[in-house]
């Protein structure tokens, strides 16, 4: 691994980074591989890392159409939570925020973690009690959870409408202290630069074109850059998930989605929490650099477009306007749009699949980002051990056939109630 001391640093930004070293190498296609990731995101990045880390499994390439950062994982909003209120969804978003607790030091690479906390705000008083539920089922899983009345809540965020004919009037709210946002990109540079140097090919700008598939065993992956034989194959590519199952014949319960978000000219510090809109779907931050960064709902058709449009974004500045009446004086800096793979009852799939040797993780909707170490650590032992983790247990393919649906009206990956 390489190590810069503060002069190598100069030296090297003086001479326009020229004599940098890849952060990670560039390779060449092997001909066979144990272990074939296809997708270059958070998710896959980690599932290599800890193939490597974990289960002493290097002989691993992972495929990706574009480059490292290209995706999801550098176009999303960077909040993580463990929020939940089923018991499946809490304990994996849990163990997953003591993977981010330690990322950086496990990555050696400072992935930002900022536990600052998230209030999802009240409206009601029967959201009150759907909040107080919802504590009580974190704090029952050892997750930290406050109710927080409407005094409390304006002295956190004293910038939000608490006047008398408002027409959201905040109750209260629910805060998960620990919460908090990391810094998207920095995390998959960490997972790539770390798997890359445990043995692991990166091999980018590389489109998967079909699958080798016989007597129901996969036995490997055609790409753009040739064919790679594999005795396991992960699919983990987020929105274009259903682009690659077509190619093994394969339907599943999820449909592509475009998300988007936006982030304002920076200000000076005035938010300190990640905050969200209990009478709508919006979320907002501040980041470090003073731009109030915020997302919204889905913009409602299928589409495969890293773009947004401007009546969908109209409607999530205007709920944040709702809520924050400052936010009216602020220019947009840039928005983005992301493509989800939104399952049927709003949580994710990590199985095995009908294909020996072929392994899902999809179906991530609103909370792709958070939850990248833990999908990562538990894909890695599902594919590695062939079997599931019982963190990941309750995500499997068979429960739209069974009914063991994980519904939390929606809301599993969603940071809002209705």
């Amino acid at each position: 691994m390489q190590k810069y001391s503060v002069f190598s640093l100069v030296k090297n930004a003086f001479s326009n980074h020229e004599n940098w070293d890849l952060a990670w190498k560039d390779p060449t296609p092997k001909n066979e591989y144990d272990v074939v990731i296809i997708g270059g995101g958070g998710h896959g990045l980690a599932t290599a890392y800890y193939l490597a880390k974990e289960h002493n499994i290097t002989n691993v390439a992972i495929i990706e159409k574009g480059w490292i950062g290209g995706g999801n994982v550098g176009r999303n909003t960077t909040i993580i939570r463990s929020n939940y209120m089923h018991d499946e969804n809490a304990l994996f978003s849990e163990f997953g925020m003591d993977l981010w607790r330690r990322m950086s030091q496990d990555l050696n690479y400072n992935v930002m973690f900022s536990p600052r906390g998230i209030i999802n705000l009240a409206h009601s008083d029967a959201q009150m009690n759907t909040y107080a539920r919802r504590g009580n089922s974190m704090r029952l899983n050892g997750i930290d959870a406050v109710l927080l009345n409407r005094e409390e809540v304006k002295e956190i965020i004293p910038m939000a409408d608490f006047s008398e004919n408002v027409r959201f009037p905040i109750f209260g709210g629910l805060m998960q202290p620990s919460a908090g946002t990391a810094r998207h990109d920095a995390v998959a540079w960490g997972y790539a630069r770390q798997a890359d140097d445990m043995g692991v090919d990166i091999i980018q700008n590389c489109e998967v074109i079909g699958f080798d598939v016989s007597a129901g065993k996969i036995n490997g992956v055609r790409t753009s850059r040739g064919d790679i034989k594999a005795k396991k194959i992960g699919l983990c590519v987020a929105g274009s998930t259903n682009i690659l199952a077509e190619k093994l014949n394969m339907t599943l319960p999820i449909e592509t989605h475009l998300l988007q978000a936006c982030v304002s000219e920076p200000v000076k510090p005035v938010l300190d929490k990640v905050v969200t809109f209990g009478a709508g779907h919006f979320y907002i931050s501040q980041s470090d650099k003073g731009e109030m960064v915020m997302g919204g709902d889905l913009d409602g058709y299928n589409s495969y477009a890293q773009r947004g449009n401007l009546p969908t974004l109209q409607h999530v500045l205007t709920e944040g306007i709702a809520m924050m009446p400052f936010l009216s004086k602020l220019k947009m800096l840039r928005t983005w749009g992301g493509i989800m793979d939104m399952s049927m009852d709003g949580s994710p799939i990590i199985d095995k699949t009908h294909i020996e040797g072929l392994y899902l993780n999809c179906g991530w909707c609103y909370g792709g980002f958070k939850a990248t170490p833990a999908s990562g650590w538990t894909f890695a032992h599902t594919i590695a051990q062939d079997r599931v983790h019982e963190l990941n247990a309750g995500y499997s393919l068979n429960r739209f056939n069974t009914g063991h649906l994980l519904d939390e009206k929606g809301l599993g990956t969603k940071t809002w109630i209705s």
